[in-house]
């Protein structure tokens, strides 16, 4: 049943929510020797959107840090720590986010910055106009969701996927 409704609720906003998961290194991976910042300049991240490392988990890791740790390639103070071999991480606000490797491979250029634009606003085909004559003061949008509603649904699809 939650089934159902999940992939009812997938199919029903399918128009109006997209949500990306961005491959770091795509098929090179996240390893030594591969240029981040050209690829992380090709891709436009959004909020909501998902960035992926995919590297062999003995020899490496990802942590978030804060733009100082990415300069430095420090990992005190780091902000995030994933070390699955496999990780899905959500970017949920609208800011720089900083990637690095913490097992050494910073330093062999295991770094990534991404900057994460805030969720585009509606069409204006889904925007009702409001009429001089009516009372209300706002827009109606038709069809619309809350940024947090976004990301939540956009992280239902994505873990339904994953399942």
């Amino acid at each position: 049943m939650a089934l159902r409704v999940l992939l009812f609720l997938a199919a029903a906003i399918s128009n109006t929510v997209s949500t990306t998961d961005h491959i770091v290194g795509g098929n090179k991976g996240w390893n030594p020797g591969v240029n981040y910042t050209l690829w992380s300049n090709n891709q436009t991240f959004y909020a909501g959107d998902f960035i992926s490392f995919s590297y062999e988990k003995t020899q490496h890791n990802v942590l978030q840090v804060d733009k100082l740790g990415y300069d430095s390639c420090r990992i005190e103070g780091a902000l995030g720590n994933w070390s699955s071999g496999k990780d899905f991480i959500l970017l949920d606000k609208s800011k720089r986010y900083y990637f690095i490797c913490g097992i050494g491979g910073c330093s062999n250029g295991m770094k990534v910055s991404v900057l994460v634009h805030p969720l585009a606003p509606p069409p204006m085909s889904a925007v009702s106009a409001v009429h001089s004559s009516e009372k209300s003061v706002a827009p109606v949008i038709v069809g619309g969701f809350g940024s947090s509603s976004v990301v939540l649904v956009r992280l239902m699809i994505y873990v339904y996927y994953w399942i």
